[in-house]
This record gives structure tokens, sequence and C-alpha cells, in this order.
């Protein structure tokens, strides 16, 4: 197995580390051949921090560390030009005022390029600004050369305060002054970019920089961090071969399940992406599906505003580009949160009425934001919502309906009191919705919420089993329902034994009240 680079973050250590590069110089040729500003959303772990390292070692002439990369013959290495890079994640934010972390980073990129920034300040409140602004003028004067400016994560003083909002827009009004400076600049400036995960409003952060290219749903640079398949079966094509060979798969087999695990993103409807992190884990735990991505952060807020919103069934999402772009800290929407933090993807794009469609990714977020959201809804500490699902899976393979009623009643007896009292009717569908779909981790498992369709239907190898619910009234009513509509009927020629059940949930008991099944031929 080779070197992965897990974790790394710098061109620079990727190429003269011998670790796996998946080259990007194509796109990133393209981009800074193309215009001048930009700006790029992605999630987390996505590649932003490489993609920065990488135009900047390619400014800074760095020819030795291209050889064999598209770039290498299309690039004049003997212009350089002097970069400001600034990396958000490298500061320590909390405890320290912004303004003057962002002084200190000037003062050390003029340091380490041999600048003395000289500017006296008489009175103000935002100031990195005019040090960022002279370092830009001083940086042009002695090298003759326009600046390249390259900020990584702008956002994270914003995203990292959501839940305390007098810092997020103490921050946001820092920042604001901050890249204000940019477009004064601009006969000084030979490239821009800033990447984030989050894209707020022109009028918030941007407004005195609003000539940003915004290429996060640009089709043209779609791929230009993250995996393409192509990428996927060219540059891992050792490790594809030698772990098919091990899980005893074919290598298209074996694809499929890599694809049905990690692929999915997208942002433009069209061209989908593997999350690098997740991929690379992948290889190097040799071929073992697991989540990766989403064990690197959990999403506590995230998952407070949907309970907030009343939101636990976001697969289908349909939202458009302003929604989708625009991030309001003061009237979050979740599908705005959803989306660029990467849990939710687009797609499809509907180009007549111009409306997106989300859903997740692939299974690793799917499994493990329904577990999460399952665990939260249900003020489960211990994590016992993958577990209850696989006990499911087990009753239902076994045709023990009594089994898996007693499972139902676990998944609703550790909500506290008052939570049901309030909301019981939400509580009771959300649960159900989650677990359920969790159970299609091991079985396949459809739930409905549209009218006229049984509220879950769930296949094993011997049995189809139709559930319908009702909420404090009886489980005939439940079961007439499961006939009268003929819910089974499209299993009848299936050699599997089609099983009824009806259900009915007491909201004072907060348990199962009755059930009944019925064998349907």
């Amino acid at each position: 197995m080779r070197r992965y680079p897990i974790g790394l973050q710098s061109f620079k250590e990727i190429i003269t580390g011998g670790y796996v590069y998946v080259d990007k110089t194509a796109l990133i040729h393209q981009l800074v051949s193309a215009g001048k500003y930009y700006f790029l959303s992605r999630p987390r772990r996505f590649g932003k921090s490489l993609l920065v390292s990488t135009l900047q070692t390619l400014y800074e002439g760095r020819k030795d560390l291209f050889e064999g990369l598209y770039i290498a013959d299309k690039w004049d290495f003997s212009q350089t030009n002097p970069v400001v890079v600034i990396y958000f994640n490298a500061f320590t934010l909390r405890g320290n005022d912004l303004d003057a972390v962002l002084q200190n980073a000037m003062r050390e990129q003029a340091k380490a390029q041999g600048i003395e920034l000289t500017t006296d300040f008489v009175g103000g409140n935002f100031k990195a600004g005019i040090l960022f602004q002279e370092l830009i003028q001083k940086l042009y004067a002695k090298t003759g050369r326009k600046v390249v400016v390259l900020i990584d994560e702008y956002d994270k003083a914003i995203v990292d305060y959501l839940e305390e909002l007098e810092t997020a827009e103490a921050n946001r009004n820092t920042l604001k002054s901050f890249y204000g400076i940019l477009k004064p600049a601009d006969e000084h400036l030979e490239l821009v970019l800033l990447t984030g995960v989050s894209k707020f409003a022109k009028v918030s952060v941007f407004s005195d920089l609003n000539n940003l290219r915004d290429i996060s749903l640009d089709e043209d640079y779609s791929n230009i961090v993250g995996f393409t398949q192509a990428e996927l079966e060219t540059d891992f094509a050792p490790e594809i071969k030698a772990l098919a060979a091990r899980n005893n798969r074919t290598e298209s087999e074996f694809l499929a399940e890599i694809k049905h695990w990690y692929n999915g993103y997208s942002w433009g409807g069209l061209d989908t992406v593997y999350n690098p992190f997740s991929l690379l884990n992948f290889f190097a735990g040799k071929g073992s599906f697991r989540n990766f991505w989403f064990s690197t952060g959990t999403p506590t807020w995230l998952v407070k505003e949907l309970q907030d919103k009343k939101m636990y069934d976001v697969e289908g999402i349909q939202s458009d580009e302003t929604i989708l772009s625009n991030f309001d800290y003061y009237h979050i929407n979740p599908s705005t949160l959803l989306f660029q933090t990467g849990y939710l993807t687009i797609k499809h794009y509907d180009t007549k009425r111009q409306l997106y469609t989300l859903g997740y990714p692939n299974e690793e977020v799917r499994v493990s934001f329904m577990i999460h959201l399952s665990n939260a809804y249900r003020s489960d500490y211990q994590g016992q919502a993958l577990p209850i699902a696989a006990g499911l899976e087990e009753a239902l393979n076994n045709g023990d309906v009594a089994e898996a009623m007693q499972i139902i009643n676990v998944v609703f007896s550790t909500i506290p009191y008052d939570l049901w009292q309030r909301e019981n009717e939400h509580f009771y569908h959300a649960l159900i919705h989650l677990t359920f779909t969790l159970l299609g981790v091991y079985v396949q498992s459809e739930v409905h919420t549209s009218r006229g369709r049984c509220d879950a239907v769930v296949q094993t190898k011997d049995y189809i089993y139709a559930f319908e619910f009702k909420l404090d009234k009886t489980a005939q009513e439940a079961l007439d329902q499961i006939a009268a509509k003929g819910y089974l009927a499209p299993y009848a020629q299936s050699g599997k034994q089609c099983v009824a059940v009806g259900v009915n949930f007491s909201t004072p008991l907060k348990a199962v009240e009755s059930w009944l099944t019925a064998e349907v031929l």
C-alpha cells in the first residue's frame, strides 16, 4: 500500500513525501487563466486548503514540485509573484480579539518577506485591514510584481460562533473591514481566492468586495476539489485491484460499493465527486467501509436547528440558488445549512424552474446523520440508534413481530417526559421515520410520508412487512387501512410471506398500546 496524505494540506509535503497526489492542476490552470477574483465554498475536509497551498507553490515558482503534472509545461515558472496566504484554521480565535489576531498575522507575513510595516494607528476599531493594505502595497513596490492573496476558511471566525451571535456579529464587522481593502488594491493584485464552508450574503461580509466570482456552483469548477470517478479508477487502480480480490469481489462490484458509500457530492447536479478525506481513509484502512468524514465533527448545533424547525425528513428538499448560496446566521435556513456543510448535495437541477433538488450524497453521510439525529431526538447519549435498528432487523428476519414491538417501545422510552408532552406528535412521526430509515442499513426498508402510501415497507429474506402506525386511534384501524389501500398488493408474486402490521401508539402511555398482524395471501 502507498502513502496517503490524510490530514496533510501542504502541496510541497505531499509531493516531496511521496504521497499519493491526484492531479488537479488542469483546473487550476483554467482558473488562473480565466479571471482574477474568486470565491469557492465547499464542506470541511474537502481539499480547500490543499488547493490554496498548490496555488501558493505555483506562484512561488517551484517548478521541481510540478514535474509530471498537467501544468508543468504550461506555466512560466521563471515569473514569480509575492504571495500572502491566510489560513484561518491556524489561528487561535477563541478568547482573542479577531482584529488583533489578524494584525499579528500581517506582521508575521511582512517579517517573513523582509518588509517592515510602519503604519501608526490613530483611533478606529479595525486596524488589521490597514496593515493588510500596507503589506500588499510594499510587496508590490519591493518586487515589481503583482501580489497573490489566498485566504482559506475565510468564514471560520463566524461559523465557529453561531451559538454566540454577539461574537459572530463582531467578527463579521472585522472581516468586512479586512476584506474590504482588496477591491481598492486591485492595481497591485494578480489573483485573489477566498475559500470557506459558508457563503454569507454579500451585504453581510462582501459588500465592499462585490467583484468576487463565486464558482461554488459553477460546473466548470465542480471538480476542482474532490475526486471524480475517473480519478478514483485511474489514480487508485492498484488499491482497487488488491482490495477487490481481498474482499472476494470483482473490481466492478467493489467500485460500485465504494461509489455507494463515498461518492455523490455534486455542485451542479451533473458531475459527482468523492470526499478525499473519506476515500483516503478508506484505502488506508484496507478497504473497510466505515464512517470517516462524519466522525471528524459532530454537528450538534445543526441537529438542534433541525429539531427547532421540526425537520427530520430532509431527502428531496427543493431550493433555489439564492437559498443555497446565502447564509444568514440571524435567520438560518436549514436547507442552506445542510447544503453548505455537506450533509445534503445537489441531486438534480431543473433548468426550466431553476430549482435544485437536494439529497444525502452517499451512504456514509446518510447513515451517520440519521444515527446522530435519531440519538438527539431520543436524548440518547449512549448512541443506541444503530444497535436498535440491528435488533429490529433480527426480529423481523425471524418473523417475531412481538419482539419488534418491544424494540419500537425502546425507541420511545428514553424521550424526556416534558419534551414528549410538548411535542408528542412531532416526536412520534420523527422517530418512526428515523428508525425505519436506519433499518434500511440492514434490510430493504422504505419510509413513506405522503398520503395514500404505507408508513413503512420492510423486506427481509423471507418476509415483506407493511407497517401502518396510528396515534391515539386503534390497531384495527391501521390494519384495515393496509387492506383497503392494498399496500401489499405489489408484492403478491414475490414468493415471500406478506404480513400486514397495524400499530396504535398511545400518547398518555408514550408506548405502543396495541398491535395486530394479518398474513396477506
